[in-house]
């Protein structure tokens, strides 16, 4: 980060905007399976935490989650993007890739992520939230 990037101590929307554009392609290459290309948005200290698996810590650690299939795949479906300073919440809808299930059609998945990023706008962490009725 450069002295160009702070206003006032606060990070410049310029930070912000490039964490956003690299949110947007972090769900791109998840969806077409270039995990080379999701790696190179990941800082080198990345932590995930996800209710659906392990917490994860690491680069490789993170990457092997998607690789190696621990968690669902399918293709994300972005409706909003709420951002500022280091910060990016997205809501949005997860098609599984999973054609069907036992009770008809895979249903959507419903989540938000709220990612915080690193001075130089790479992925320093998200943590995912799933839409679940109480039961």
């Amino acid at each position: 980060m450069t002295t160009r990037d702070m206003v006032d101590g606060k990070i410049s929307g310029a930070v912000t905007a490039a964490g956003i554009d690299h949110v947007r392609l972090s769900y791109h290459y998840l969806d077409i399976g270039d995990i080379d290309g999701y790696g190179s948005l990941l800082a080198d200290d990345i932590r995930v935490v996800r209710p659906d698996a392990p917490l994860r810590a690491g680069r490789e650690e993170v990457l092997s989650l998607h690789q190696d299939s621990l968690v669902q795949s399918g293709t994300h479906h972005i409706e909003e993007i709420v951002a500022e300073g280091r910060s990016v919440v997205v809501t949005g809808r997860l098609t599984p890739q999973s054609a069907s299930c036992t009770d008809g059609p895979a249903r959507d998945l419903e989540f938000v992520d709220w990612f915080t990023l690193t001075d130089d706008s790479m992925l320093r962490g998200y943590r995912r939230y799933y839409f679940a009725a109480p039961g």
